[in-house]
């Protein structure tokens, strides 16, 4: 049987990436109320957290936000972020005439 502290650490483990995920639900939100751009850019915004996250965060505390090596994770995750807040505020026009 676990302890209850080690189940503690193991859910503790995890909170940056629900941090993360509670951002893109938000984003999620945001595009479902015809707000696409606001959602985009929350979207954006959540991998630049996630990629801030595992570059301080040691392995052990990245939880699900580890994937690969940290020098990866992090240019993963900031590339696609910086990509995604690119497209939201340059596109115009968009899917919803907003």
């Amino acid at each position: 049987m676990h302890s209850p502290r080690r189940n503690r650490a193991a859910v503790l483990e995890q909170l940056p990436f629900a941090l993360v995920m509670l951002l893109v639900a938000i984003a999620g939100l945001r595009i479902w109320q015809y707000h696409w751009r606001q959602g985009a850019a929350i979207i954006g915004g959540a991998l630049l957290v996630a990629a801030v996250l595992r570059a301080v965060l040691p392995d052990v505390r990245a939880g699900l936000l580890a994937i690969r090596g940290r020098p990866v994770d992090v240019l993963s995750y900031a590339g696609l972020g910086v990509l995604i807040l690119f497209l939201a505020f340059t596109i115009t026009d968009g899917p919803f005439g907003t």
